[in-house]
């Protein structure tokens, strides 16, 4: 199925309340020649179409999420980025699929805030462990559980702001075009790199600085002081 034939397909089902594009094509700049379409069609909740059928559809033109209203405004965790930047191409619910994605892309307070305490304890957790196995004379340990923890960090950094991480693809993407506050995106991704290719310990060390200072800010004291001396090994031997 070519996309343009299937939108104007959809368009003339009256079960179909809103189509939602999300991926690539949503993301300005990063479609290639081989990206396809990834498209959400979203059905009223009482309502009965063929289209239910194609759920799963795969193709290399076109991607297919059939769905229901009710679902849709639920969606899962990892779903929440691609709903959050993805394109309201029909909404027949007077603004309501606009107000899903809006919605995908902002954390609640409280949701924000348990999920930033259990990330920043995950990350702080593969920091300690990272520094230990250098210390320890396991390079590779040290190694492994520097990249685990990026991922961890990620996390964290993008709950404080009260968002979704995006995937990786779009990761240099997002923060371009919507910046974490308080840092600087190219400086941010050149020591997400450095730690990932090299699983250094001073450059974790470093950049556990300015994150400690900022989980502070934002209310998680507790979590870090409940490492205790623990954290000594974690920040950076001399000042930055």
């Amino acid at each position: 199925m070519e996309f343009a034939s299937f939108v104007a397909a959809a368009t003339a089902d009256p079960a179909v309340v809103g189509l939602v594009l999300k991926g690539s094509r949503a993301h300005d700049g990063m479609a290639t020649r081989h990206s396809d379409h990834d498209l959400y069609v979203v059905l009223a909740d009482d309502a009965a179409s063929g289209l239910a059928a194609l759920d799963g559809y795969r193709s290399a033109r076109l991607d297919l999420v059939v769905t229901t209203l009710d679902r849709f405004r639920r969606p899962a965790d990892w779903e929440r980025y691609a709903i959050a930047r993805a394109r309201v191409l029909l909404d027949r619910r007077d603004g309501e699929l606009a107000r899903i994605v809006a919605a995908a892309g902002r954390l609640g307070p409280e949701e924000a805030f348990r999920s930033a305490a259990a990330l920043l304890d995950a990350y702080a957790n593969a920091l300690y462990r990272s520094v230990k196995n250098h210390r320890d004379g396991d390079p590779l340990a040290g190694h492994l559980d520097a990249a685990a923890g990026v991922g961890f960090l990620l996390d964290l950094l993008f709950a404080l702001d009260r968002r979704p991480r995006p995937y990786n693809k779009y990761l240099a993407w997002e923060l371009d075009r919507f910046p974490l506050p308080g840092w600087d995106g190219a400086a941010l991704l050149e020591a997400v790199a450095r730690i990932t290719a090299t699983g250094e310990v001073e450059p974790q060390q470093r950049l556990f600085a300015r994150v400690e200072a900022a989980a502070r800010a934002a209310g998680h004291a507790a979590v870090l002081d409940a490492w205790g001396e623990d954290l000594l090994l974690m920040r950076p031997r001399r000042p930055s």
